[in-house]
């Protein structure tokens, strides 16, 4: 994750919260490095072979103030 509004750069895991709910919520220690209201980039990294490399397509989602895909 990579929060704008403090520089903050940091490695944490994935709950899923209820679809559709817009929630970005952070425990234990990465709740130390973001605040209600900061601005977030969040990343996903995999591994692939060669071939799902080949035929991976990445997705990037937008979303408004209340983390609603726009």
């Amino acid at each position: 994750m990579y929060n704008i509004d403090n520089g903050a750069r940091f490695s944490t895991y994935v709950i899923e919260a209820p679809a559709g709910s817009g929630m970005i919520g952070l425990n234990g220690a990465a709740a130390r490095q973001a605040m209600v209201g900061d601005k977030v980039i969040i990343v996903a990294y995999a591994n692939f072979d060669s071939d799902e490399a080949r035929r991976f397509q990445p997705r990037i989602v937008i979303v408004d103030e209340k983390n609603q895909k726009t």
